[in-house]
């Protein structure tokens, strides 16, 4: 983990009361942990414990934890204001997308999925700027309709600092695929002064909008890189939901990182 994230991630942590007895790992050693979780999908009780990083247990609880105190929501919106101060947020417009991960243990938020022959599935559904930088993502079963996440993903975006002027959270248009194709929700969008652009069915391919719409595909792909969210482990929505929004945070921060090199 780079010394700029921790600089970010430190004063949000929250203050935990000592016990007596032993002193408890620093949280950057478990950070780095949880980190190796999630980029290499090992189960927790596998974690090397050699490496410094603590019991998996250990490393468990504080993810819960942090998740419960809203540390990642946090975060994402101190990077996503200072990409925001660097004018390399794009505002004027927003592209929607999901993705379908199997839930090999089920829990909470998981369903039948159409795409995978019926078995427990998930959704990670997922909402970015111009710039394919996440501004929200959501966990729902692998059976709920991609439109009935629109609105809840557009309610989702954090309003963002880093300019002068009354922090901003809604773009100016929307871009979306045939899955999110129905009239109702065209009508809702624009009720919140947002542009839909939103492919219709029934239509040849080609329609121009994979000139916009790329860049959520390639945030996904980013996502799915972390073997972690490649498969659904967890059984708790929120532990999924938890590395979900860490994930959303890593990658604003390598935007964030990329700033001063060439695009």
């Amino acid at each position: 983990m780079s010394d700029e994230l921790w600089d970010h991630l430190e004063p949000l942590l929250p203050q935990r009361f000592r016990y007596p007895g032993r002193k408890p790992l620093p949280d950057r050693d478990v950070l780095c942990g949880i980190l190796y979780v999630l980029h290499s999908g090992i189960q927790w009780e596998y974690l090397p414990q050699d490496l410094g990083f603590g019991s998996g247990m250990t490393c468990w609880r504080r993810l819960r934890d942090w998740n419960e105190a809203g540390v990642w929501q946090r975060l994402h919106k101190v990077l996503l204001a200072e990409l925001n101060a660097a004018s390399r947020l794009d505002r004027s417009r927003c592209v929607v997308d999901s993705s379908h991960v199997r839930a090999l243990k089920g829990g909470s938020h998981t369903g039948p999925s159409p795409v995978d022959r019926g078995r427990a599935g998930s959704k990670h559904h997922l909402i970015v700027d111009g710039h394919d930088t996440p501004l929200a993502a959501l966990l729902t079963g692998g059976n709920r309709n991609d439109v009935t996440q629109l609105l809840p993903l557009l309610d989702a975006i954090p309003p963002v600092r880093g300019q002068i002027g009354r922090p901003r959270r809604r773009p100016n248009s929307l871009f979306a695929d045939r899955g999110y194709d129905h009239d109702i929700y065209r009508d809702q969008v624009r009720d919140r002064g947002i542009v839909p652009a939103i492919a219709r069915r029934g239509t040849l391919h080609g329609t121009g909008l994979g000139t916009y719409r790329w860049v959520v595909e390639r945030s996904i792909a980013w996502l799915h890189g972390l073997r972690c969210l490649r498969i659904r482990w967890e059984r708790r929505a929120d532990m999924r939901e938890a590395f979900l929004k860490l994930a959303c945070c890593l990658i604003t921060h390598r935007q964030l990182s990329s700033l001063g090199q060439p695009l």
